[in-house]
């Protein structure tokens, strides 16, 4: 039960770190002033975000590691070609596309996109890296999907928005996010996941500094006292915690199963958002939600986990 707790974590860090950045950075107006806890309207561009978070957590780590343990730092120069390739692709360009898809769709379209990633994952793992297929998989696959669909109220005939550009970019988020998952299998028996997040996160940083012309607007941005204070809290719940919870999940269980626990995210963040900032919850959400908590449990009926799990080197 290891793998799936620290899947699960990560999914309720992913959950509330988002929800957390929806408090700190919605506009106060006459609606939001209503909610539990009304907003602080701190701005900031949702790309910005995602390069200041990066660079913030990268920080955190490789500080930690340099006080704690030194040894964690120290890869081969051979090595170091995956670990860009795996910040860039797996950890940087999944917000990109993210973001990028919600700007050309909407939120509920873009959670959906992503969370196929169950699937690609489950493909390849059977196909290329010869996991064993038992019913449970493609079982509990189909009720994540379905399930995270429900509760973003996309089959309720109004929830998606959908265009060409929009789909491509989704689906481009859905391969980024089941290649980090197969990335974080391999590499979960060759670096600890520390090692691995930190040397992702400085890549993902690097590749940040590019698109934004430089680290310039990063630090202007975070020149703000309440903005910095808000995106180091983000920076540490809605990254460093749970991406290395899912990395080191990886090293229990296997990726479909992990990849399928995942979608607890949108699960709890539905949840979430109708009790602090009274976001609707209707009997359709609750009965997605039911599916992917059942898809947890039947990912887990199969007779063994360490005979399938790939050997460590």
């Amino acid at each position: 039960m290891t793998g799936y707790g620290l899947a699960g974590l990560a999914a309720a860090c992913w959950a509330t770190g988002g929800l957390a950045a929806k408090w700190l950075f919605t506009p106060l107006n006459a609606a939001t002033s209503l909610w539990p806890f009304p907003p602080l309207g701190i701005e900031i561009d949702p790309v910005m975000l995602s390069a200041c978070r990066a660079l913030l957590a990268f920080g955190m780590l490789f500080t930690y590691l340099l006080v704690t343990r030194r040894d964690a730092l120290r890869v081969k120069a051979k090595e170091l070609p995956f670990l860009l390739f795996f910040g860039v692709a797996g950890l940087a360009l999944v917000h990109f596309t993210y973001f990028k898809t919600i700007s050309l769709t909407n939120v509920a379209t873009a959670i959906l996109l992503e969370y196929l990633a169950p699937v690609l994952v489950l493909v390849v793992s059977v196909t290329v890296l010869r996991d064993r297929l038992t019913w449970s998989l493609p079982a509990s696959v189909a009720m994540s999907v379905t399930g995270c669909a429900l509760v973003v109220g996309a089959l309720g005939g109004t929830g998606l928005k959908v265009s060409m550009a929009g789909l491509s970019w989704g689906l481009a988020s859905a391969v980024l996010f089941a290649g980090y998952t197969l990335m974080g299998r391999w590499a979960a028996h060759r670096f600890s996941s520390w090692t691995l997040l930190t040397y992702g996160l400085g890549a993902a940083t690097l590749f940040w500094f590019v698109v934004l012309g430089g680290p310039g607007p990063i630090f202007t941005a975070l020149g703000n006292p309440r903005t910095l204070a808000a995106v180091t809290f983000i920076a540490f719940t809605s990254t460093v915690v749970p991406f290395g919870a899912f990395l080191k999940a990886l090293g229990h269980i296997r990726a479909t199963e992990a990849s399928v626990t995942a979608t607890l995210e949108p699960v709890l963040a539905a949840v979430l958002a109708w009790f602090l900032f009274r976001e609707s919850l209707g009997t359709v959400q609750v009965l997605g939600g039911l599916l992917v908590i059942g898809a947890i449990v039947v990912s887990q009926m199969r007779p063994s986990v360490a005979s399938e799990l790939p050997p460590a080197t």
